[in-house]
């Protein structure tokens, strides 16, 4: 999606014109109207639906919600309720608990949506999911596009059935959701693939390996 063809939505009404009417003036004027109507909403119109609906780099909340049904992609994750929260009611029986013993929640779970950047992002790589053949320089390609405003990404193939996506830029919180429950990023049939922040130090023995209380677990 780097470039979209361009369209034009003008419409040239005068062109419907019979020759034997070209000089009635009350005809042209009412078409010169017409066509002034058809050029500011009309060419409105389109413009709106490729910026909403049809790019998935602006695409609105309702053009994702399209797009998430085409590609058959949920922008939500439902969480089940967790039983062993203490919960704040009366009743007793459901093993309920009392003021400050407990807390409010939802015994149906919850739903986390992911923020509006994210949700493009998802969608433009399911998108490449669905398309790509899963080769090492294919999706090292589509992660120089994807993240071109974030950093450096990139993958490394094990050659032993193995792949690890590398992030040169600090994952963000939604991001690292996104990576984690949405098996979103790119990887050919029955290969392990697993994804790390570079900028991170972690805990281990190895020359970059981190030490105690300067590193965590990976």
């Amino acid at each position: 999606m780097t470039t979209i063809q361009e369209f034009s939505f003008s419409v040239d009404l005068l062109r419907a014109l019979l020759w034997q009417y070209e000089k009635a003036e009350n005809l042209q004027s009412l078409l010169a109207d017409k066509k002034a109507w058809y050029d500011a909403n009309q060419t409105q119109f389109w413009e709106g639906w490729i910026r909403d609906v049809f790019d998935l780099r602006t695409a609105s909340e309702f053009g994702l919600i399209v797009w998430s049904v085409i590609l058959d992609l949920p922008l939500f994750v439902n969480s089940p309720p967790d039983p062993g929260k203490p919960t704040f009611g009366f009743d007793g029986a459901g093993g309920d608990v009392n003021f400050d013993n407990g807390n409010f929640t939802d015994s149906s779970g919850s739903s986390y949506y992911l923020p509006l950047e994210t949700k493009r992002l998802a969608l433009r790589l399911r998108y490449f999911q669905l398309t790509s053949a899963g080769t090492a320089p294919e999706i090292n390609r589509m992660l120089k596009h994807l993240f071109a405003d974030r950093g450096k990404a990139f993958l490394n193939d094990f050659g032993n059935m193995a792949q690890q996506y590398v992030f040169a830029f600090p994952v963000t919180w939604d991001l690292a959701y996104l990576f984690n429950n949405y098996d979103i990023l790119p990887r050919p049939a029955g290969v392990s693939s697993t994804w790390v922040d570079a900028t991170l130090t972690y805990f281990g023995f190895e020359p970059y390996g981190g030490v105690f209380d300067q590193s965590t677990l990976q």
